[in-house]
C-alpha cells in the first residue's frame, strides 16, 4: 500500500469516530477531520456545528501552525479559543501520522463552553470568588483560506501597530518571520495575497520571506546551544 492510500484509509476509518464523538457530547460538540495535503479545503469530514464550517472548508490558523511545524508538530490538548462571533470554544487537536511518522492531517474536537463559562462566572460572583479570567485568543474559522490568511495578517500588523511604509527593515523581516511561523506561507498563493495586502510587489514579498527564513536558520543553532540558568545547555 502506498503512503497516499494508507493516509486515505486512516481518514476513512476516522469518519465514524468523528460521528461517534459528536453524538456522545451532543449539540455543543463539533468534530473536524482535516487532510493537510490540501490546506485550502482541508476539512474532509465534519460532525456537529460549532465553528460554522462545512466539508471542503479551509484549515484555521491552528492548522497552519501545525503545517509550519511539520513532522515536529504534536497534539495540542484542552486549549481555549474564541470564535469571531464570540463563542468560547474548548478544543483538542490530535495530529494524524502515517507509518513513516509524517504528519498529514488532524482530528479536532471543539466544545462550545460559552454557556458553561457564563454559569461558572455567575456562580463565582455569587460566592464572592469572581476573578477576571485571561481572555483567550480569537481564532478565525473560515470556509475559505483567504479569510484565514487575512485574519492572521491583520493580527500581525495590529501587533506591530504600524503600516508597512513606516516599518523599518528589521520590523518588516519580523512581520514575514511571524507569518511564516504561523504557517501562512504553506498555503498556495499566500505570498501573492500578502504582497497585495501590503502593497508591495510579489518579488519583494519573496525576497523578504527568503531573508526572514535565512535569519531564522542562522539563529537556530545558537538557540539550541544557549546556556541554561544552571550552567548547562537547553
Amino acid at each position: 500500500m502506498g503512503l497516499d492510500a494508507e493516509r486515505d484509509a486512516i481518514i476513512a476509518a476516522l469518519g465514524p469516530v468523528a460521528d461517534g464523538i459528536a453524538a456522545t457530547f451532543g449539540p455543543v460538540c463539533e468534530v473536524v477531520l482535516h487532510d493537510y495535503r490540501r490546506p485550502e479545503e482541508s476539512v474532509v469530514a465534519l460532525a456537529g456545528s460549532v465553528t460554522g464550517r462545512s466539508v471542503g472548508a479551509a484549515m484555521s490558523e491552528i492548522g497552519m501552525r501545525i503545517l509550519a511545524r511539520g513532522d515536529e508538530a504534536g497534539d495540542d490538548l484542552n486549549y481555549l479559543t474564541r470564535t469571531g462571533t464570540g463563542k468560547l470554544v474548548k478544543s483538542s487537536t490530535m495530529v494524524l501520522r502515517d507509518s513513516t511518522g509524517a504528519v498529514f492531517g488532524a482530528l479536532c474536537v471543539n466544545l462550545d463552553v460559552t454557556a458553561v463559562t457564563e454559569a461558572h462566572t455567575l456562580l463565582g460572583a455569587l460566592a464572592g470568588l469572581a476573578r477576571d479570567p485571561d481572555e483567550p485568543p480569537v481564532t478565525t474559522f473560515g470556509n475559505d483560506i483567504d479569510s484565514v490568511v487575512d485574519a492572521i495578517l491583520d493580527a500581525q500588523q495590529l501587533r506591530q501597530d504600524l503600516t508597512w511604509a513606516t516599518l523599518d527593515r528589521e520590523q518588516r523581516l519580523g512581520l514575514f518571520r511571524g507569518l511564516d511561523e504561523r504557517g501562512v506561507f504553506a498555503v498556495r498563493r499566500a505570498v501573492e495575497q500578502v504582497a497585495a495586502r501590503l502593497g508591495i510587489s510579489r518579488a519583494s514579498a519573496y525576497s523578504y520571506l527568503a531573508q526572514a527564513r535565512a535569519t531564522t536558520a542562522r539563529a537556530a543553532p545558537i538557540a539550541r546551544t544557549a546556556p541554561t540558568s544552571d550552567g548547562g545547555h537547553a
